[in-house]
């Protein structure tokens, strides 16, 4: 599905951007909320991805306040003159104690709870940050805030992270997380996920659907 198909009838659309990759990504260093700045590479990312999501017509543009987000969503607004707005809630994960330490030292100093979430169990990351429940519980109540607000046939770009979008999106369509975590891979740097409204009649509550799932310069 392309974009420019993706806007015809009234149904509202989301769609939910991973931003592009970082210094940080790059390196294997856990982020959470630690503000970390576009790699070279993810500067071309976004150059690549912009225009595809600029055409989607989006009349709203929601971003998380790291930099990351922010300066993911700024190379939208500029080529469609729609302001970001900054919303905290849509924040990556925080990693707790993990923040800042590279990959593998996380693996070889705390064996123990990343077997707990490599089997699926929804621990606190970095023993002091968040559950996957609490990202679920912040992240979802602005996507459903971001939802009332579209008017019918309208679309938001909303610009977040690996994690935050991925619990977001499955929350606002009713899926269970774990779920989630074991039909759909990760976001790619730079990748989206489409969701679409979806109801049989006027007289029904407003349900949403998965239309699409990383979704990229590269597959639209």
């Amino acid at each position: 599905m392309t974009a420019g198909s993706a806007k015809g009838g009234g149904a509202r659309r989301i769609v939910l951007v991973r931003h592009a990759e970082t210094v940080d990504n790059a390196a294997r260093v856990w982020q959470g909320h630690k503000d970390t700045a576009l790699s070279d590479r993810g500067r071309e990312q976004v150059a690549a991805a912009a225009p595809h999501l600029a055409a989607y017509a989006p009349a709203l543009i929601v971003s998380s306040d790291l930099q990351r987000a922010a300066s993911t969503a700024d190379a939208i607004a500029v080529l469609t003159g729609v302001e970001v707005r900054l919303d905290a809630r849509l924040r990556e994960v925080h990693v707790g104690e993990w923040q800042g330490m590279h990959a593998d030292d996380v693996r070889e100093r705390y064996p123990e709870l990343v077997a707990a979430l490599d089997r699926g169990e929804d621990a606190p990351r970095g023993v002091t940050g968040e559950t996957r429940a609490q990202v679920a519980e912040r992240a979802g109540a602005c996507l459903r805030e971001v939802a009332r607000e579209l008017l019918p046939g309208e679309t938001a770009v909303v610009v977040a992270h690996g994690v935050s979008s991925r619990v977001a999106a499955s929350e606002l369509v009713g899926l269970d997380q774990e779920v989630s975590d074991d039909v759909f891979r990760g976001l790619d740097n730079c990748h989206w996920i489409e969701l679409v409204e979806a109801r049989k009649s006027f007289s029904e509550a407003t349900r949403w659907r998965i239309s699409g799932w990383n979704l990229g310069p590269w597959n639209v």
